[in-house]
């Protein structure tokens, strides 16, 4: 495999989705079955001979550069596909907005007057630009389903620990999850097949959360009810309340993510932060600050209450159930939007991811247009392990609705 750096990188990015030391191109296998696929990684993932920035000019600072790449793009490259480097993140992946203070705000090429949603801003800017084929994101509190959702293009969670997160930065250890986004239902399906196990499972049961769709904009709810349509054919089919019980309960269940996933992100980076004190963008510095003011009490009972949710919604499921919901909570943010009004976006965006999040769940986001010409993601949740059985599902349907292979 042979490498080509800055000088030579081919992509012309109009978007501004690429890392500044992460225009590099690593040529895949001679044969395999992503030969003539192209791909990028978020700055989270280590690539040999790279060096890896997460988002922050301290980070790339203070880390040598890794001399062993992430399992996943090993595995990526070995099926035939060539690297085309690295794509901007938000600071440590802490946020969901897009916005980076020292690299920028990637363009997201279906709303170019909007965010394109973070942490995995650039990946799918990346994506949405056509300027590659696939490429990883990481999703912990939503990274991948978010930006996905605002960009108008494929991406997921998948179960949490089923994928190598060896040589990935982390935030929240006990969320992370590595991803992918894709512009195609056909390219989404084969890097599936690529990077996930195989599974017997067979969906029986079909689910419609409605608290959590009530929480999102009315451009989900057509839809919405269009991918549940579709999804109950031949499925016992439940429209209902019971993965939280509304509105306040979902509330609740933010709260618990929030506070376990950053007592977690705190343990481990509190004591990176407090040896280099690196420059944060405010909403990034003000959740860290956050943060370091959980106890260990705290921080306990929320993982407590994460156990008991994470119960809960893998019964709700069982072995056979799939759920639809909104994959975000509106439209992606104008790039002007207050910060209260980003504010208030996210935490009606996380009383929906948040559900997934808690239940180590997996969740394939599916890219609509919305009356108004808007994109809007739904989702489909499925139990642990169901990931390539739930992403063959989801292409299925889309091809259903639309007759094609998935172009959005």
């Amino acid at each position: 495999m042979s490498a080509q750096h800055d000088n030579m990188f081919p992509i012309q990015d109009h978007v501004g989705a690429w890392a500044p030391h992460g225009r590099f191109l690593i040529d895949g296998a001679a044969c395999g079955p992503l030969k003539g696929l192209r791909f990028a990684v978020k700055d989270l993932f280590d690539v040999a001979g790279h060096p890896t920035g997460a988002g922050n000019p301290a980070w790339l600072a203070s880390h040598a550069r890794p001399v062993r790449s992430s399992p996943l793009v090993e595995q990526l490259l070995a099926a035939g596909a060539t690297l085309a480097g690295k794509t901007l993140t938000d600071e440590l992946a802490y946020s969901i907005n897009g916005d980076n203070a020292h690299y920028g705000t990637p363009v997201n090429s279906a709303a170019p007057d909007r965010v394109p949603g973070g942490s995995s801003s650039g990946s799918a800017a990346a994506v949405a630009a056509r300027l590659c084929d696939f490429a990883l994101g990481t999703d912990t509190g939503g990274s991948t389903r978010v930006p996905a959702s605002y960009c108008g293009v494929w991406g997921l969670r998948t179960t949490h620990g089923l994928l190598s997160r060896d040589g990935l930065v982390p935030l929240a250890p006990g969320f992370d999850t590595p991803t992918w986004l894709a512009h195609d239902a056909a390219t989404f399906l084969e890097v599936a097949r690529v990077l996930l196990p195989a599974t017997s499972i067979r969906f029986g049961r079909a689910l419609l959360l409605e608290d959590a769709l009530a929480q999102a904009d009315d451009a989900f709810h057509a839809p919405a009810l269009q991918v549940f349509k579709a999804l109950s054919q031949g499925r016992a089919a439940l429209r209902t309340l019971a993965a939280s019980g509304g509105a306040d309960q979902l509330e609740s269940w933010r709260q618990a993510y929030i506070t376990a996933s950053a007592w977690e992100a705190w343990q481990t980076h509190g004591d990176w932060i407090a040896s280099h004190e690196p420059r944060f963008s405010p909403a990034v510095a003000a959740r860290f600050a956050a943060a370091s003011d959980i106890s260990a009490d705290t921080g306990a009972q929320a993982a407590e209450r994460q156990a008991a949710i994470r119960a809960s919604v893998r019964a709700l499921l069982g072995e056979d159930g799939v759920a639809v919901l909104p994959s975000a909570a509106s439209i992606a943010p104008r790039l002007d939007a207050s910060g209260a009004e980003v504010d208030a976006v996210r935490a009606r965006t996380f009383r929906i991811t948040c559900v997934a999040g808690l239940a180590g769940l997996p969740q394939v986001s599916l890219p609509f247009i919305s009356a108004a010409g808007m994109p809007v993601g739904i989702s489909l949740l499925g139990p642990a392990g169901s990931d390539l059985a739930l992403v063959e599902l989801a292409t299925s349907i889309w091809q259903q609705l639309h007759g094609h292979s998935g172009q959005a």
